[in-house]
């Protein structure tokens, strides 16, 4: 059965598996726990199970796009200041080097020269959504990298590239966050959040796909933008969603509001 193609919020750090009485650190507030909640449905909420996970995190730039191809990655603890427990998580999921090869075949066959790499950790984009989605590491995952360049048109195109992997019982997911700007947040983000993220999902659930795309590669130009994202590396794992998803309608799959930010998730399909 066809997959759908999901771009998820992944949280900030460590922020799901915080103890909640512990007044240090703002991330233990239970305002995380709608979307936790939410992740912790994403596989039962699926047509079926998928067979593998391909997995696009805002946390992975390289020059041109890179499929990694290691059967057991470590995890790579890309975040910093919080409690030690945080950094002894585990999450010991296989890679899925089959799904690597065939996600770089597709790729470069709609031109994207692709690499391989097979030392690296997973980022914390991918193992603490996916230690809340899938606490059981029951699912080989491949990860694949941001083209640096950031450009909204390519990564569309590839996800394009990559949607025929939905056929074959792999689960697309874009791991960001649909508002990243670390250096607001409470009231002073609240309104302008909102207006973007209300923004954001007009075009993203646009009914016509060709509309969709063109208005969500002109992100920038929503209301907004560059406060929701001074640097856009987590909004681009939303377009190689929505690549992916073709044709098939979009929904807002998610909404929830932490520290003053509305931050949303998507469903294609």
């Amino acid at each position: 059965m066809k997959q759908p193609a999901l771009f998820i919020p992944h949280g900030g750090g460590p922020c799901f598996f915080m103890d909640p009485t512990d007044p240090q650190h703002p991330h233990s507030d239970t305002m995380w726990q709608p979307m936790q909640d939410y992740l912790a449905r994403l596989i039962a909420d699926l047509p079926e199970r998928p067979r593998a996970i391909l997995l696009v995190s805002g946390h992975w730039e390289t020059p041109g796009f890179t499929v990694h191809d290691g059967s057991q990655p470590p995890l790579l603890f890309d975040y910093f200041g919080f409690p030690p427990h945080t950094y002894q998580l585990r999450w010991d999921a296989p890679g899925a080097p089959a799904l690597a090869d065939r996600a770089a075949e597709l790729l470069e066959q709609a031109g994207f020269p692709t690499a391989r790499e097979s030392e690296r950790g997973w980022d914390h984009g991918v193992f603490i959504p996916m230690k809340v989605a899938l606490p059981d590491a029951d699912i080989p995952v491949a990860q694949l990298s941001l083209r640096r360049d950031l450009d909204p048109a390519a990564h569309i195109a590839a996800g394009r590239a990559l949607a025929p992997l939905r056929d074959e019982g792999v689960l697309i997911v874009g791991s960001g966050m649909s508002f990243h700007n670390l250096r607001v947040r409470g009231a002073m983000a609240t309104a302008p959040s909102r207006e973007w993220d209300d923004a954001l999902c007009d075009a993203v659930t646009d009914p016509d796909p060709a509309r969709r795309a063109a208005r969500v590669a002109a992100w920038d130009h929503m209301p907004h933008a560059r406060f929701a994202h001074p640097r856009e590396e987590h909004l681009l794992p939303l377009m190689v969603a929505l690549g992916a998803g073709g044709e098939d309608a979009a929904i807002c799959a998610h909404r929830s509001t932490v520290l003053g930010w509305t931050v949303s998730g998507y469903r294609f399909g």
